[in-house]
């Protein structure tokens, strides 16, 4: 896979923020797209890029739509903490629903948008790659954890090509003291999904990061899928110290306790 030209790629998410951005730049390269959210998408055009809505729990849909696409761009799901139950059904059986339709459909390959939260327990003076262990900072990057598993499971056990990334913190410009060490540019994180739908490795999971200056995350396993990001949030000056760990607010015990129904 080394050219997205002409290739026909289902976008689950299709109406949030990376949804959109992605999908513009999709169709300006030539890829077809089949845009899918569980809320109504807008066409990037009236003819490359087919909508439509759907749930991620609706397993016969999905295999459905995915029939006779190279590729799945998996964005839909909760993009933050939530109550547990919702996460596990939303984030974790959506996203077996995913893979699974994937591979009853014949697909290539699933590109999985995981989170830097996976690992947000690790102190901000800990460099992470990404074959160390999890250490999720609430259940939303539990929920990831267990994302990236089963994209390990269909690579390994039914031949399904899985790139899972680390999102990190995907803003126009950097303004916390955290975003200096997480920011992922529009730029860069457009060049993060094309070197997943197009790199040769058949599984990989790699850090979607910027190249900032200060870092906690390697970049290596980037590289080896082509991922070479060009800004830093270090041409931005921003005031303040970190707060531990990594995942900083993220991690406190009140940011998920307050969002459990009980």
């Amino acid at each position: 896979m080394n050219t997205i030209a002409g290739i026909r790629w289902v976008v689950t998410g299709a109406a949030g923020n990376i949804g959109v951005a992605l999908r513009r730049e999709l169709r300006a390269a030539g890829v077809e797209l089949v845009s899918t959210d569980v809320r109504d998408v807008e066409a990037i055009d009236g003819t490359g890029d087919r909508v439509t809505v759907a749930d991620l729990l609706d397993l016969t849909a999905l295999t459905a739509m995915f029939d006779g696409a190279d590729g799945v761009i998996h964005l839909g799901g909760l993009s933050d903490e939530a109550d547990f139950h919702d996460l596990a059904e939303v984030n974790v059986v959506g996203t077996y629903h995913v893979l699974e339709a994937a591979r009853r459909s014949g697909v290539r390959r699933v590109v999985y948008a995981s989170s830097n939260r996976v690992t947000g327990m690790y102190s901000t003076d800990t460099l992470v790659d990404a074959d160390m262990p999890a250490r999720p900072d609430g259940f939303y990057g539990v929920s990831k954890v267990a994302g990236e598993a089963l994209c390990r499971l269909y690579s390994d056990k039914f031949d399904l090509s899985t790139i899972a990334l680390r999102i990190g913190s995907y803003e126009q410009q950097p303004s916390t003291p955290r975003e200096r060490a997480t920011w992922l540019s529009h730029r860069d994180a457009i060049a993060a999904f094309i070197a997943a739908m197009t790199t040769d490795e058949h599984h990989a999971v790699f850090y979607a990061v910027s190249a900032n200056s200060e870092s906690w995350w390697d970049r290596t396993a980037g590289e080896r899928v082509g991922f070479r990001p060009m800004d830093d949030a270090a041409d931005w000056n921003i005031p303040g110290d970190t707060i531990e760990p990594q995942g900083g607010p993220f991690a406190t015990p009140s940011y998920s306790l307050d969002r459990m129904r009980d």
